[in-house]
């Protein structure tokens, strides 16, 4: 099928590092973009230097682009989870602020009520772990992040925080969800 006429929706999630969020999300199947930047706060065309101080209300997120009739919303809210630790409440390991914070924006009602549901299931389903703190937001302006911020990850595999943090993750999401790769990420 022709991408370009594959019908196309946008989720936008927040859970740490875009990096890292970034190369989780590439690797599934009907996924055609995804995007790191910034949203959620009250500075207008942040940079990553603003929004890393942690002063502007941004969070560092990822636009996903993807084809609803090939990876469900629910798809990417069930890697989301499992890609990160959504009990941490502003940080993600050595990550501190309120820019990692776990967030999810939605675009519509359906996804507002899907993520929430998703989550009060995950705290029924865990009644003694910590609450899941992952907030649910409708998505305002979203800022595209510098562009050496894109594919990170694939541009520096060989880094050292890309070793140590990034490449446990991606190696966790192709264990565990191995049928929803492309399969050049398999």
């Amino acid at each position: 099928m022709n991408e370009s006429s594959s019908p196309r929706d946008v989720a936008v999630f927040g859970g740490g590092c875009f990096w890292c969020t970034e190369a989780v999300f590439k690797m599934l199947k009907g996924v055609y973009a995804v995007g790191p930047g910034y949203t959620g706060g009250r500075v207008a065309n942040p940079s990553y230097d603003q929004v890393s101080m942690g002063n502007t209300g941004h969070v560092e997120v990822v636009r996903v682009e993807y084809d609803p009739r090939e990876v469900s919303y629910k798809t990417l809210l069930t890697i989301f989870f499992a890609s990160h630790d959504a009990t941490q409440v502003n940080r993600q390991g050595n990550d501190v602020g309120e820019q990692y914070r776990s967030v999810i924006f939605y675009t519509s009602e359906s996804q507002k009520q899907e993520a929430e549901m998703f989550i009060a299931t995950l705290d029924a389903s865990a009644k003694d772990g910590d609450p899941i703190a992952t907030t649910v937001e409708p998505l305002g302006e979203f800022y595209d992040a510098e562009g050496y911020h894109k594919d990170f990850y694939a541009r520096n595999p060989n880094q050292g925080y890309c070793q140590v943090i990034i490449a446990p993750k991606l190696q966790k999401v192709q264990k565990e969800f191995a049928e929803l790769l492309k399969s050049s990420a398999a």
